[in-house]
């Protein structure tokens, strides 16, 4: 982990720092040089294996937020390449494999999101994307692996993480996923070459492979290259970051709205919020300090807060003030507001009585429907208010609104609206 005595100079690494980012640095004295003197360039990584990206990658894209607004200049590298094989690190069995044609539909669909974060352009310190296969794919494998396989040793391969706990468990840890660290390492290379990259972000499971990079940098390049990573993200009750009982927390408005957003915000945990502020918002470090010395029910002041900038800085800010006035309403009024997801259901279907654990499933409000029964056992799903005494009730016409809509709520802060149609 990195010496928290360590006192940085260069206006990167302090805010890093005072914020919360910091795990481990391959050589931070150094870094903090490399940042103070010069501009720095860094990138991070993201392979295309969703439509989306999501709140787990959220830390990752604002340390590049951080690193422009320090004055630094950031690559966004895209993993049109390496989704192809599909990043095994910390992942218990082998990723499915996607077609050329899904990889580009999800790049493009991905795209977007970085913008609402970095300011791209043709200036000194505009973000630029690039996509590594570009040179991945012209690779020629047996020259690949004269001058770059025998720079990586299998004893050092094996004693990674994931390789160990798969070997372990006896679980296939195939010669495909085998090569995945060789190539995120050549990305640096590649990187350095063409951009002067120097410095590759990342999460603490990414540290072997960031590792390999600066070493094959050093060895190739001839040049010191820079690893820093962020600790494993984790909830005050120990939970992964970014996972609910609806999924993962995707940053396409397509897949989370913006109310739903909000509200993934608006629920943090009372012992997450001031580190999420400083993580997540641009809200100077003097008005978090305020925000913390919020007690008892004034804490959800400081959630308000949080929940405004970060869906400001995603969805902007008229999204996260629908969003906000829509959660009031339903809140203090019971009312069905605009801003709440929802989803159809055939008017016919209604007419003939539906399902409501069927119902709760389809809204993303509950996983499974196991997890709807446990709901409705402990009193916390309700249907228009009334909490749900049976799971095998259904939603008739007599529980529609005058629009053809029915509210599904879980407890008190999770809604969902049901149109029939």
């Amino acid at each position: 982990m990195a010496d928290t005595a360590f006192m940085p100079e260069s206006a990167l690494l302090r805010t890093l720092f005072e914020r919360g980012y910091v795990y481990q640095i391959t050589d931070e004295a150094a870094l903090d040089e490399y940042a103070k003197t010069e501009m720095p360039i860094a990138y991070a990584g993201y392979d295309a294996t969703a439509s989306s990206l999501h709140v787990g990658h959220l830390v990752s894209i604002m340390m590049l937020r951080r690193l422009q607004q320090a004055g630094g200049k950031p690559v966004v590298l895209m993993g049109g390449g390496t989704t192809k094989i599909g990043d095994p690190t910390d992942k218990e069995k082998s990723r499915p494999i996607l077609t050329e044609e899904e990889i580009q539909s999800n790049i493009e669909s991905i795209k977007s999101v970085f913008e609402k974060f970095l300011k791209f352009g043709d200036g000194p310190t505009d973000a630029v994307m690039v996509n590594n296969d570009d040179w991945l794919s012209e690779i020629k494998y047996i020259e690949f692996l004269r001058d770059y396989g025998k720079l990586f040793t299998i004893n050092k391969m094996i004693m990674q993480d994931t390789v160990k706990r798969r070997l372990e468990n006896e679980q296939p840890y195939t010669f495909l996923e085998f090569n995945y660290a060789l190539l995120q390492a050549y990305d640096f290379v590649e990187l350095n070459r063409r951009l002067k990259v120097r410095l590759q972000l990342g999460g603490s499971d990414q540290w072997g492979n960031i590792t390999n990079g600066t070493e094959l940098c050093r060895r190739v390049e001839n040049t010191q290259a820079f690893g820093f990573t962020t600790p494993l993200l984790t909830t005050a009750s120990g939970a992964k970051m970014g996972k609910t009982v609806g999924g993962a927390v995707w940053l396409n408005a397509d897949l989370k709205s913006p109310y739903d957003y909000w509200q993934f915000w608006r629920n943090t945990e009372d012992g997450d919020v001031i580190k999420f502020l400083k993580l997540f918002t641009d809200l100077s470090m003097e008005a978090i300090a305020e925000l913390e010395a919020f007690k008892g029910p004034k804490i959800n002041d400081a959630k308000i807060a949080l929940a405004d900038a970060a869906t400001t800085m995603l969805h902007g800010a008229e999204a996260a003030k629908e969003a906000k006035l829509a959660a009031e309403k339903v809140f203090n009024q019971g009312a069905t507001a605009e801003g709440m997801p929802s989803f159809d259901v055939p008017f016919a279907d209604v007419e003939a009585g539906y399902s409501v654990v069927d119902a709760f499933v389809l809204s993303g409000l509950s996983a499974s429907k196991g997890e709807v029964r446990r709901h409705i056992k402990a009193g916390a799903a309700k249907l228009n208010g009334v909490s749900i005494a049976d799971d095998s009730a259904l939603i008739n016409v007599s529980d529609l609104e005058e629009d053809k809509s029915a509210r599904l709520s879980i407890g008190k802060k999770r809604h969902a609206r049901l149109n029939a149609v």
